[in-house]
């Protein structure tokens, strides 16, 4: 049923509003996409087409965007591009700024998304493209998006689009496949990177070692997590790699926990040869899941 869905709604007849495509001076349509997971959403979107280029606008190793400020050279990335691609939700907190951009438009991916709150605070946890429907969404939203602002490439976005999220389809079922059946759920995680993966695969997230990446947690809540720890039946600590994973090592000497380590995927290479590394990445957390609970 799900592989239905996905295909109608792939295939179903977008609705172009007659907007100029605005090419560049070289013929190119440029996409310029905030960060690293948008970047892969939108290199397999556009795979074989000349005239269309993707531009990440941070580095890819810059990760998460939670406190990212926006540059001088950053607005003349976004100034030379066509449409810029974003997360939403709040993770691009400079998203209102790129939108004064002349000409631009903005792509915002977080439509159709139902919202998990961080619980210390009761924002939009904006990590949704570690669910696989969401990302799924998420490409297809972007497909909509630049059929219409490009519809010179229309029939090419779909059946990229069309190819990309039935992999995502055989992604999700391999991962339910393999995870559903532990009869371990409880997990302790590095940071709130991983509700909506969670909430997709039956996982209940016991606590969070950091809040907020780089912030170490208080005696507190370094006391809380242990307790917490030690009351779990299998006493595991996903940490991420790309932060330090002290404040975790220190929880761990204290309940004997093991540390894994769970990829939200927000860094990486910046090339289009690495189109798969989103997929690459939840199979390897999928491996890591099972390794560390069954």
């Amino acid at each position: 049923m799900r592989k239905i869905l996905t295909v109608l709604l792939v295939i179903c007849t977008f609705v172009l509003i007659g907007c100029n495509n605005g090419k560049g001076t070289d013929g190119k349509f440029r996409i310029v996409t905030s960060f690293y997971p948008m970047y892969l959403h939108a290199i397999n979107l556009t795979k074989g087409i000349d005239d269309v280029e993707v531009v990440n606008l941070t580095a890819p190793q810059t990760g998460c965007l939670h406190d990212y400020q926006i540059t001088t050279e950053d607005m003349k990335t976004l100034a030379s591009g066509n449409v810029f691609v974003a997360n939403g939700f709040g993770m691009e907190s400079f998203l209102d700024k790129a939108a004064e951009v002349s000409d631009l438009k903005v792509i915002d991916l977080s439509k159709n998304i139902e919202v998990i709150p961080i619980e210390t605070n009761g924002e939009v946890n904006p990590h949704i493209w570690l669910s696989i429907e969401y990302a799924k969404r998420q490409v297809i939203e972007l497909c909509n998006r630049l059929s219409e602002y490009d519809p010179d490439h229309s029939i090419d976005y779909k059946k990229n689009a069309l190819n990309y999220v039935t992999r995502l389809d055989d992604l999700s079922e391999r991962m339910h496949d393999q995870l559903d059946f532990l009869n371990n759920k409880d997990i302790v995680t590095f940071h709130e990177a991983f509700p909506y993966l969670a909430e997709e695969f039956g996982f209940n997230i016991v606590a969070v070692v950091e809040r907020e990446p780089g912030t170490e947690p208080t005696p507190k809540e370094l006391a809380e997590t242990i307790d917490k720890l030690k009351t779990m039946p299998v006493k595991v600590i996903f940490t991420e790699p790309q932060y330090s994973p002290s404040a975790a090592q220190t929880i761990a000497n204290e309940t004997g926990a093991k540390i894994y380590t769970l990829d939200p995927i927000v860094t990486g290479d910046a090339v289009p040869t690495n189109a798969d590394d989103y997929i690459n990445k939840m199979r390897e957390n999928m491996i890591t899941l099972k390794a560390a609970l069954q």
